[in-house]
């Protein structure tokens, strides 16, 4: 009890320690407006990439393609180094792993019963890259823009173009199930749902941008820059990485589950003996 009451005020002595220091450092000259800030967080441009010098770029470019690189080589030290190594008695590492694509695949099983396993590779994919996209700009990554200035990278999914694309390519799998199961009726059930991809990109790119808009207003506001901001920026981000690969993984499991689901077949009219 004594020991947890002293880190405790250890503790408490290091927040005041800070919040004294960042009162007294106060805020810093800005060099935009908040509303300049707020414009660039959602359009991005003004801070643009030279991409290898042939191109302009949203910074949210280099960042899926960071994203990306990270994905894959993740996943190809996994299958040469971990997975050959799988025990029957799993380890923490196996067990975790196991654990996650056992729950996409009783997710895609549980929604398509009929056609799950393309669909649970998929969901799986674009959870990881969901997930570990939201999380990137913790990592705090920075890049030159065009006019020399350093900029930190955001998430992908913050452009509303990753957003759209995304969107689109959980639409596309959703059609290919129907197109698979049912052939021409498929494609007349998931065009039905024609707005479909509009309101999952929408609702990802929008869950994404209000975490980065709160942090953008904190650290435009707030003087203590190297405190408040850091917690509220942490816990937005894991919230919507948490939420977000939930919603749209179980949105396209669910939605492809009702287009790939087979059609009862047409009773044959008994012919009326003459």
């Amino acid at each position: 009890m004594k020991e947890h009451k002293k880190g405790l005020a250890l503790w408490l002595a290091a927040v005041l320690a800070l919040l004294a220091g960042a009162l007294l450092a106060g805020s810093p000259g800005r060099t935009e407006t908040v509303k300049e800030a707020m414009r660039d967080a959602v359009l991005h441009d003004v801070n643009r990439i030279s991409l290898f010098g042939l191109k302009e770029v949203n910074p949210g470019l280099i960042s899926a393609f960071t994203v990306t690189l990270m994905l894959l080589l993740a996943a190809a030290c996994i299958r040469v180094f971990v997975i050959p190594r799988f025990q029957y008695r799993p380890g923490k590492f196996q067990m975790l792993l196991e654990e996650v694509v056992g729950l996409f695949s009783g997710m895609a099983k549980g929604s398509s019963p009929h056609r799950w396993g393309f669909l649970g590779a998929y969901i799986f994919a674009a959870g990881a890259y969901i997930f570990v996209g939201t999380l990137f700009e913790l990592l705090g990554l920075q890049a030159v823009t065009v006019h020399g200035h350093p900029i930190t990278l955001p998430a992908p999914l913050s452009d509303v173009n990753a957003a759209i694309a995304m969107g689109t390519f959980s639409y596309l799998t959703i059609l290919s199930g129907g197109i698979a199961v049912n052939g021409v009726k498929g494609v007349g059930k998931t065009l039905k749902e024609f707005s479909l991809p509009i309101s999952m990109s929408f609702r990802l790119f929008g869950a994404l941008l209000s975490g980065l808009l709160v942090t953008e207003l904190v650290y435009y506001y707030v003087s203590l820059s190297f405190v408040l901001p850091v917690i509220v920026g942490v816990l937005f981000t894991l919230l919507h990485a948490l939420i977000q690969t939930y919603v749209l993984t179980m949105l396209t499991a669910l939605y492809y589950g009702e287009v790939s689901e087979p059609s009862p077949p047409k009773e044959k009219k008994k012919r009326r003996a003459a």
